[in-house]
């Protein structure tokens, strides 16, 4: 009567339930025609259908209510191929003027495949308010140029300042109208996702943490990329090794007053050339519209990698800013500069380990503040298994939010767990 489990196991040394015994005594009563012979048999099984017969209505209703469900479940689903992964960093740090802190962020993401060569990206964040030394003395200061900054990013670490209600971080549908051609469309679009990116620098977890080193502030603008905009992307691979990029994102699309070129807005192209030496570079133009400040930056985005265990990376943007930021309440005519350079080395000391070393000046502008803010980051990155990166680091700024004063010092010890 018993052949075994679909899997032709027939798992012999596993408990059994009282469902799962009701279940075969079902298939026993079904067949108590070859047990004609056998009145003791017989009798003893009629025994066994009083006692589990209350267990045998409630296996029945069981299986009727999970074929309704199941029969829900494939009329509603959404998708079969959706793959969650996500991230969480957790970060224990303390600095000048501030007291030792835990900050935390969560990333979850959803990519729904529908046919294969498509994508929906969802992302969920949450966090914990949390903010690091830089932070807090840069929001003295008229926070212009912190990690949340008014004006442009050039703070401290990446992950300060996320709420603890969960947001969609990231929400966009990619896919290929021509060979060599991905276009991405949505409500969330963080533009740093598309342009200026940088394998040595970018912040992953597993590289430099703070947020001058992952883009240029001048070309991916913080008041946009920190909670993503209404738009569209264009990736068009012109060749093996050349590449152009364009974007358009809009904070405020949500309005009708503002709609997709209203305030606030930003518009990027982008040129990608991968040289036959392990040497990429890309061009860049941005164009923007935040808080009543018109924006035209335009830089250059290169990386290097020298040896398998070196690499240098650099980015450098010029621009004009014009008119006057309701935020700041101050009427603006800029010509800023920025730029960063830095180096990675793998396997550095310890096997399966980085380091990194950083500095750059986010807002070189004579006509705001009296100095130009110098930020510096030294860290040091060991991945414990697949899953968990351990990285210490040192942050250094000088002059913060481009006004005399004391330098900011700030360590910072961070766990990122992937999965």
């Amino acid at each position: 009567l018993l052949s075994g489990y679909p899997d032709e196991t027939f798992r012999g040394n596993r408990a059994l339930s009282r469902y799962e015994f009701a279940s075969i005594l079902a298939i026993v009563l079904e067949n108590l025609q070859r047990f004609n012979d056998r009145e003791d048999d017989i009798r003893t099984v009629r025994q066994l259908q009083a006692i589990y017969q209350d267990a045998l209505d409630v296996l029945k209703k069981r299986v009727q209510n999970l074929d309704g469900r199941l029969m829900d479940l494939e009329q509603q689903q959404f998708s079969t191929t959706t793959k969650l992964s996500g991230r969480a960093d957790l970060v224990l740090t303390n600095g000048t003027d501030a007291k030792a802190t835990v900050i935390s962020r969560t990333r979850l993401n959803l990519n729904t495949s529908f046919s294969g060569q498509d994508m929906l990206v969802a992302q969920l964040e949450a966090g914990n308010d949390g903010l690091d030394a830089i932070a807090i003395n840069q929001e003295r200061k008229g926070n212009r140029l912190s990690t949340l900054g008014l004006l442009a990013d050039g703070g401290g670490l990446e992950m300060v300042g996320v709420p603890s209600q969960i947001r969609v971080r990231r929400l966009y549908y990619t896919f290929n109208p021509l060979d060599q051609v991905t276009v991405a469309v949505g409500t969330a679009l963080p533009p740093s996702d598309f342009i200026d990116r940088n394998r040595l620098a970018n912040t992953s977890g597993q590289n430099f943490a703070s947020s001058l080193f992952g883009n240029n502030p001048l070309i991916v603008q913080n008041e946009i990329d920190r909670i993503g905009g209404a738009g569209f992307a264009v990736d068009w691979r012109l060749q093996e090794n050349l590449a152009v990029r364009g974007l358009l994102a809009a904070a405020d699309a949500g309005s009708a007053q503002n709609g997709l070129f209203g305030d606030r807005y930003q518009a990027s192209l982008e040129a990608e050339y991968q040289f036959k030496l392990p040497i990429t570079l890309r061009l860049q133009y941005t164009n923007a519209r935040i808080n009543g400040t018109s924006i035209n930056a335009v830089g250059v985005n290169g990386e290097w990698a020298i040896t398998r265990y070196a690499a240098v990376f650099g980015r450098l943007g010029f621009g004009s800013y014009n008119g006057f930021n309701a935020v700041l309440s101050q009427d603006l005519e800029l010509s800023p500069k920025s730029w960063a350079v830095g180096g990675i080395f793998q396997n550095f000391i310890i096997p399966g380990s980085k380091a990194g070393l950083a500095l750059g000046q986010p807002f070189m502008s004579p006509d705001l503040g009296n100095r130009t803010q110098t930020n510096v980051e030294a860290y040091f990155g060991l991945l414990l298994n697949d899953s968990i990166n351990f990285s210490p680091s040192l942050m250094y700024i000088t002059n913060p939010d481009n006004k005399k004063g004391a330098s900011i010092w700030q360590w910072a010890i961070r766990m990122t767990y992937t999965f």
